[in-house]
C-alpha cells in the first residue's frame, strides 16, 4: 500500500470521451477507480477530420474540437482535483477506435475505459461501433460502462 491506497495491475487508466453521457458515466467511473487504485488518468478525445483532410479545414475544425472539449476537461480535472487525483488531457485527431488504440499502446495503458454507444442494429452492422473495435484490437483489458 502507497499513502494508504493499494498498488495494483491498473497503474494507467485511459478514458475515451466524446462529451456524451456515456462518456460522461465512464470517465466518472474511471476518476473513481483512478483514485481508488492511484493509477495514472488520462482522458482523450478524438476529433474526426474531414475527408480528404484539408489544411485549412483541419485547423478549423481542431480549434472547434478544441473549444468544445476544453470546458469538458476542465471540469473534469476539478472533479479529478477534490480526489488529489491528477488527469492528463489530449485531443486526437483521426479514426476514434484507431486513435484510442493507438494511444492506449503508445502509454503503455494498464486499462481503456469507454462509455457504451448505444446505435441502431442496420449502423451496428455496417459500422460496429467504436467500443466493439477497442475491445476488439485493444492490448489491454477494456472497461464499457452503460
Amino acid at each position: 500500500m502507497i499513502g494508504g491506497k493499494r498498488r495494483t495491475a491498473f497503474q494507467s487508466i485511459l478514458v475515451g470521451y466524446d462529451g456524451s453521457q456515456q462518456a460522461e458515466k465512464a470517465a466518472e467511473a474511471a476518476i473513481s477507480l483512478a483514485n481508488a487504485l492511484d493509477a495514472k488518468l488520462t482522458i482523450v478525445a478524438v476529433a474526426r477530420p474531414p475527408e480528404p483532410a484539408v489544411s485549412v479545414e483541419l485547423e478549423a475544425m481542431l480549434d472547434n474540437a478544441r473549444e468544445h472539449f476544453e470546458h469538458d476537461f476542465m471540469r473534469l480535472a476539478e472533479r479529478a482535483r477534490r480526489c488529489e487525483l491528477g488527469i492528463e488531457t489530449e485531443i486526437l485527431v483521426g479514426h476514434p477506435a484507431e486513435q484510442i488504440i493507438h494511444k492506449a499502446e503508445t502509454m503503455k495503458a494498464d486499462l481503456v475505459v469507454l462509455g457504451h454507444r448505444g446505435t441502431s442494429m442496420f449502423h451496428k452492422w455496417i459500422m460496429g461501433s467504436i467500443s466493439e473495435k477497442v475491445l476488439k484490437h485493444a492490448h489491454c483489458p477494456v472497461m464499457v460502462v452503460r
